[in-house]
């Protein structure tokens, strides 16, 4: 698809083109309108910049009586004054700017319906129908079918890794869980010998943003399969009203590996996802006192400040989202670096758990598990 030579046909042209293809195509062809209205702009924009130019020098020496703005809507039609074609030029600059900025968010969004476009793949009737084949508290993904056990009970899915793992589940991958009250969803499982757990979170070569608002951390985004943020809706309904224990396993660029785990309790919206924390893990995480009984560290993010601060805002001043104690203990959502930054204010935006490596180290890999304690597994 090209854009006719002429400013005005051209803009004209593109403009009609855009809502067509809006309303009769899908993201990509939204995505090709936005390009040539761009591509049209950017020609009007360097011709006004001959135009302007050609005017000035031919103005050097004539003087030309003042013209009303009204009557120099083209300049191909009439002698328009510098500053007159200054202004539209500066006009033309800033939809070509809001051009620019549509373009990158068109194609955030097209690589978003992606990813839900082969989600919604799997709800399509032939692969359900042969999906019937296989017991549907084992949908693991992609997989060959299986034998139906006539004893098995099919009619709902597994509510976590744990349980899949009680069923005789052994091999880590994708599969699709339902916990109780929400709608199925996909999870990467990772079968250990002490059970099943449920990946949260993975960083490994900075192919996701992880900068992103509260909304994007409530539902979650990146790949399962690569790098991802679970979502604080979707962990919070696994958990439920459960006591859970977390794991996190960290590794730097040297190849040294580190793996924690320590109870948690995570509360739903209405606490910001707060995470219930005894004193040692809440120290790590910035708490300068911690009562007998815990202490709630809640999630922030940069729209949405509830880190233990009053001063400052951690996600903005840092990078990500994360349940902030303050903004110095740690940030497995900060910002990917593949190499050391030189800078001290650089070093501080990224991904670091400062009582293993350090707060200025930034960390090669992440990955948080969760799963219910035995004692709530078994009930």
């Amino acid at each position: 698809m090209s854009c006719a030579p002429t400013a005005g046909a051209a803009l004209m042209l593109c403009a009609a083109t855009a809502v067509l293809l809006s309303a009769q195509g899908g993201p990509r062809a939204v995505q090709v309108a936005a390009l040539c209205l761009g591509q049209g702009l950017r020609e009007h924009a360097e011709r006004t910049r001959s135009q302007l130019s050609a005017l000035e020098r031919r103005n050097r020496g004539v003087h030309r009586p003042p013209v009303s703005p009204e009557s120099c809507s083209e300049p191909e039609s009439c002698h328009c004054t510098p500053t007159q074609l200054k202004a539209q030029n500066s006009r033309i600059q800033q939809l070509f700017h809001k051009v620019a900025q549509q373009q990158r968010h068109l194609e955030k969004q097209h690589l978003r319906i992606q990813h839900l476009q082969s989600q919604v793949g799997l709800l399509d009737p032939k692969h359900l129908d042969h999906e019937m084949a296989k017991p549907a508290r084992r949908k693991r993904l992609p997989e060959m079918a299986q034998p139906v056990d006539p004893a098995y009970n099919a009619s709902r899915l597994p509510r976590d890794c744990q349980e899949l793992f009680e069923d005789g589940e052994r091999q880590s991958g994708l599969f699709e869980i339902q916990p109780q009250g929400s709608p199925p969803f996909l999870v990467n499982c990772k079968m250990t010998s002490d059970g099943g757990w449920t990946v949260i979170q993975r960083r490994h070569d900075g192919s996701v943003d992880f900068n992103r608002p509260w909304e994007a951390y409530k539902a979650g985004f990146g790949d399962p399969q690569g790098e991802f943020w679970l979502g604080l809706e979707k962990v919070h309904s696994i958990t439920g009203d459960r006591n859970s224990r977390m794991a996190v396993q960290l590794r730097d660029w040297d190849g040294n590996a580190e793996s924690l785990q320590f109870s948690v309790h995570l509360g739903g919206e209405d606490t910001a996802y707060s995470l219930q924390l005894t004193a040692p893990v809440a120290g790590q995480l910035g708490a300068t006192t911690v009562p007998p009984s815990g202490l709630s560290v809640p999630f922030s993010t940069w729209d949405q400040d509830h880190d233990l601060r009053r001063d400052k805002n951690c996600a903005r001043s840092l990078s990500g989202g994360w349940w902030f104690g303050t903004c110095s203990h740690s940030n497995l959502n900060g910002q990917y670096f593949r190499s050391i930054p030189q800078q001290r204010q650089k070093l501080k935006k990224g991904i670091f758990w400062k009582t293993w490596r350090g707060r200025y180290y930034p960390l090669q890999a992440t990955t948080m598990l969760i799963q219910p304690t035995a004692a709530e597994a078994a009930s």
